[in-house]
């Protein structure tokens, strides 16, 4: 069975490379365009590994980590912060997000993150 990835994020271009090169990869995609939405689906779909953007409508990233880290059954699941702001990379470090990449997204560098953290 295919690992399950959440991608959160509020860039349709964006969303949709991601789910093609994963999905491509043998990755089940799941996505959502905003945090609260990704939240949402995060709780229902149970994923091995969330991607996450930082600035989205609704919930941004770092309100979604805190409200994932409150959850026990959701607590545990890995996230690679994905974003243009390099600058929040300490902030999510003290919330324990040491995966974070700055786009544009590198995929192997992504890929590698991926597996060190479920497997392909």
């Amino acid at each position: 069975m295919a690992k399950k990835i959440l991608v959160i994020d509020d860039d349709l271009v964006g969303i949709a490379l991601m789910q093609s090169r994963l999905s491509k990869a043998g990755y089940d995609v799941v996505v959502a365009r905003n945090g609260q939405v990704g939240f949402e689906r995060l709780l229902k779909e149970k994923p091995s590994l969330v991607v996450l953007d930082i600035e989205m409508p609704e919930m941004n990233g770092y309100t979604f980590i805190v409200e994932m880290k409150k959850d026990a059954g959701a607590s545990a699941t890995p996230v690679i912060v994905l974003t243009a702001h390099e600058e929040n990379r300490a902030i999510f470090a003290r919330r324990g997000i040491v995966n974070y990449l700055v786009k544009p997204v590198n995929f192997d560098v992504l890929f590698a993150k991926i597996t060190d953290l479920v497997g392909s």
